[in-house]
Order: C-alpha cells, then structure tokens, then sequence
C-alpha cells in the first residue's frame, strides 16, 4: 500500500531517497550478522546440472547484438535469439585445472537448463573472468543465477526469460531482482542511504515491500556484501521451497524472498512455485563450475546473531 501511495506522487515530489524512506522508514543504526540454521537434509541423492564435458541440457538465448539498447521500450532490430552459432558466447573451458562453463559476457542473453525444478538446494561455484564489455565496462562486473524461469525466450527485454534473480554482481552479489514485470516477491528491508536507487537492503525485522520490476521496489541489496575477491572461486547455495527462497553467499545468508508469484491477465495473484534457471551474460566474462541440485522439504532459518 505504501508503494503504491508513492507510486502515484507527482514525480518531481520526491527524490528517490525520499521514496526509499516513506517505503522503508528511517536507517537502521546498525548492520545485522546473519547466520544460518536449521539446514535441510536432502531428501534425494545431488544431481550434476553440469557433467563437466559439455553444455548438455542447456539452451543458449541471445539478446541484442548491441547490447545498449536492451532496456529501450521498442528496440529497432530484434534480438539474435538463436540464430547464430553461440560457441564463442558460451563453452565449455579449462580453468585452474578443471572443467568450466565459461562465459564470455559480450552479448547479453543467458544459458537455461532444461530442467523443471522444484523443492531443491542448487549450488554452485563461480569466479569473475579478466574481461568486462561495453555498456558496461566501468560498472561493477554483472551477471546472474535466475531461477523459478518460466514464459517465452527473450521474453524480458528480448534478452531474458521472467524469473527471480540471486544476483551475481561485484559488491551486490545475493541481491534479489524481479525479472519481468509480472513476478513478484515479498521480502523485509531498510532504508540504506548509501545505495544506488532504490536505496533498500534486506533485514531481518524490517519493513515488508513485494518486489516488482519498474517501480521503486524493484530490487533489494543484500544484507552484507560476502563476495571474495575478484579472481577467487565463490560459492552460492540457493534453498528454493514453493514460493520461498534463501539466498547464501559464501556460507553467509544474505536475503530471503517469500510469498514469489506470477501475475495473471486477470490480475490476480498466482503462486510461483518451480522453473528453469538461467545463467545469465551481462557484460562480464564469467566462470561457472560445480553445478549440483538436490532434493529438499524445508528451507533453513535466518537468524540475527548475538553481537
């Protein structure tokens, strides 16, 4: 209600600082440490996503072969989708000794598994490459594990499937982003000044806000940056229970995301319970290796720990 109170304010009323506030209310004084507990025991034996050979079972998607124009309302030329060999986008390549999916980052778009998931732990490794792209070169490296993925290739921005994002970015990693606008999510935040627009960061505690893309509420940071630095190997776990996830950064909780649905033609809301996921190419050259997914009932519990 109070987003939507915000939403129909005459737009030189407000300062989007100003909006983050009437969202979230005023800072919170201090960070919270996060931990995790409760943790499932799988109720299945881990299966590989990734066999460490090839890029069987999953489907490349290209976006615009300039990739400027992607958030352009009515882009001049269509998307390069699956018309052009994308071996020199994504393949399978030797680093530090092992097998990885490799990608290059370039041209946005995305690799899908093929794989309809539900109830499940995933977890995977991932490391920054040496190269960043235009339009992005100056920004911090950008990419993406969206999961619950379902709708047409291509079908957000040309670019991408709808689905809910665990960001992977430079200083943002474990943010939680709507991709479309007909998904949402809810989650609880605070006001945090010191981020770019829209200013909120996940909190345990904090204010409820539901998630939807183009408005002011579009994506909430994660509770604490617990990347490694740039070159190091990091490993995310993503819990996905119907519509619930936990975000985790390096054994670190950094965001949860409840109450995820679809928007219907009629308006109403429909639970969001299962998907594909998506690796995402966003400017970045990108590593990504040790690919697992296993059976699970019930998602761990963040906890606010005792200082």
């Amino acid at each position: 209600m109070v987003a939507l109170l915000v939403l129909s304010a005459p737009a030189t009323a407000q300062t989007s600082k100003d909006r983050a506030r009437a969202i979230a209310g005023a800072p919170a004084t201090t960070p919270q440490r996060l931990t995790l507990t409760d943790i499932p025991v799988p109720t299945g034996k881990p299966t590989a996503l990734f066999d460490g050979h090839s890029l069987k079972g999953w489907a490349p998607w290209l976006g615009y072969a300039d990739p400027s124009i992607t958030y352009k309302s009515d882009p001049s030329t269509p998307p390069i989708g699956t018309s052009r060999d994308t071996s020199g986008d994504f393949a399978v390549r030797s680093v530090d000794g092992a097998p990885a999916i490799w990608v290059k980052g370039k041209t946005w778009g995305s690799l899908v598994n093929q794989a309809d998931l539900r109830d499940y732990h995933l977890r995977l490794q991932f490391k920054w490459g040496a190269k960043t792209w235009a339009p992005r070169v100056t920004l911090p490296r950008n990419n993406g594990l969206l999961y619950h993925t379902h709708g047409a290739a291509g079908e957000v921005f040309g670019t991408w499937r709808p689905s809910v994002e665990f960001e992977i970015m430079t200083g943002s990693t474990g943010m939680v982003v709507a991709v479309g606008g007909k998904l949402r999510g809810r989650t609880s935040v605070t006001f945090d000044p010191s981020l770019v627009e829209p200013h909120l960061r996940f909190r345990v505690g904090g204010r409820e806000i539901d998630i939807v893309n183009g408005t002011p509420t579009w994506n909430v940071e994660a509770a604490t940056d617990a990347e490694r630095p740039i070159g190091e190997w990091n490993t995310l776990d993503l819990y996905v229970v119907g519509d619930r996830a936990v975000h985790v950064v390096n054994g670190v909780p950094v965001a949860e995301v409840h109450d995820l649905a679809t928007i219907a033609p009629d308006g109403t809301r429909r639970p969001l319970t299962h998907g594909h996921i998506q690796l995402q190419s966003e400017g970045a050259e990108t590593w990504f290796r040790a690919i697992t997914v296993e059976p699970i009932k019930t998602l761990p519990k963040i906890v606010v720990r005792d200082k």
